[in-house]
């Protein structure tokens, strides 16, 4: 485990990061925020340039968040975990810095290595807790000398301090969902004691065996229209969360899904549509959710993706094989998440068996503008 770094260099990290972090709009994106804290690190630390990797619970796999120095669409199309860098898993394991000089060569994802060259490589724990969150792999200036004490110390703090970082990030979000989540239960709270108990009290009139008086049928007709309009001012509340931003795009991610998954046979039938920014989260959400299931609950062999626009609609279609029979008829809540979600944007999301043994998932949603064609 890494020495504790001298006090200097700690403060001077958090002053710096701080900065950085006060920056940063919480209505911008997390490559935004990562890039920014790679710059820091880059200028604070005299590196060349710098990625940060890190775990998304969301897409279940590393990626590469924010970089400085490099463009990070040259990072999006290749795949990294800790068996893939050897080195990147001994400095989590180890919670230390390590520097690997060019001449010794480097052990990392071929995805990456031209990347990397000759040059020399540190990487840097973002450890938590003994929580690994992500790693820094960064590039020190050209001839610069190897790195001393005062140096790692530096990096480490930077690390802590990004891990410090990044699970403030999460909590943040966590709690986003739980006030989303209460919500939600006070908006079933609101139609249970609203809605459900005016269509109680109607139907315990109705089915009195007692002819209705004008003033009951009155009075039945005044409760019913309140339901409807306690309904009416309900509906038009969100239904269920809204998936965040992705950096990527659904031609991107199709790209990445067909090499992840090579086994599944994932083939894309037809052209790929542009998919609108608004829409992106969504779309990608289905298909992401589609994928997972197949392989989850069949024994795909062939997964074929259709994209187009009809009259106004953006439909993106996911077919799959090897479905078993006892799960006809079933589903997950993830998918049930997404139609929530279609919802908000005035679509839906289809799932079922289309013949036997062949699972079919379509979400179908409108256009902005309603500018579509076939």
């Amino acid at each position: 485990m890494q020495s504790a770094p001298q006090p200097a260099y700690s403060i001077a990290a958090l002053e710096l990061l701080n900065d950085v972090l006060a920056q940063v709009d919480g209505d911008h994106g997390s490559d935004e925020f990562y890039s920014r804290l790679a710059e820091a690190v880059c200028r604070l630390a005299q590196m060349r340039r710098a990625v940060i990797f890190r775990y998304d619970d969301a897409r279940r796999r590393v990626h590469a968040a924010g970089a400085h120095g490099i463009g990070l669409d040259r990072l999006t199309s290749g795949e990294i975990t800790v068996e893939s860098a050897p080195v990147a898993r001994q400095a989590l394991t180890e919670d230390r810095v390590i520097e690997v000089l060019g001449d010794h060569g480097h052990q990392i994802s071929d995805d990456f290595a031209e990347l990397v060259g000759d040059h020399p490589v540190v990487y840097v724990p973002i450890v938590a807790a003994g929580r690994w969150l992500g790693v820094i792999i960064a590039e020190p200036e050209h001839g610069s000398a190897p790195l001393d004490e005062r140096h790692r110390d530096l990096l480490w703090i930077l690390g802590k301090t990004l891990a410090l970082a990044s699970t403030s990030r999460i909590a943040t979000t966590v709690g986003e969902r739980a006030r989303e989540l209460e919500e939600r239960i006070d908006f079933a709270r609101g139609i249970h004691e609203g809605v459900v108990q005016r269509l109680f009290g109607v139907s315990l009139v109705l089915s009195s065996e007692q002819p209705l008086t004008a003033e009951a049928r009155a009075r039945c007709a005044r409760e019913v229209g309140a339901a409807l309009s306690e309904l009416r001012s309900a509906l038009q509340r969100p239904l269920g969360r809204s998936s965040a931003p992705t950096g990527t795009t659904l031609r991107a991610e199709l790209d990445r899904l067909c090499a992840e998954h090579a086994d599944l046979g994932l083939i894309v039938e037809g052209p790929i549509v542009d998919v609108p920014a608004t829409l992106e989260p969504l779309a990608q959400s289905v298909l992401t959710e589609a994928v997972r299931n197949a392989r989850k609950h069949s024994d795909a062999r062939r997964i074929v993706v259709r994209t187009h626009t009809r009259e106004g609609t953006l439909v993106v279609e996911i077919e799959n094989d090897g479905v078993p029979l006892e799960r006809a008829g079933s589903t997950g809540v993830g998918l049930r998440l997404a139609a929530l979600e279609a919802l908000q944007s005035g679509g839906l999301v289809e799932f079922g068996e289309r013949a036997p043994g062949t699972w079919v998932v379509r979400l179908v949603v409108p256009l902005p503008g309603g500018n579509g064609t076939s």
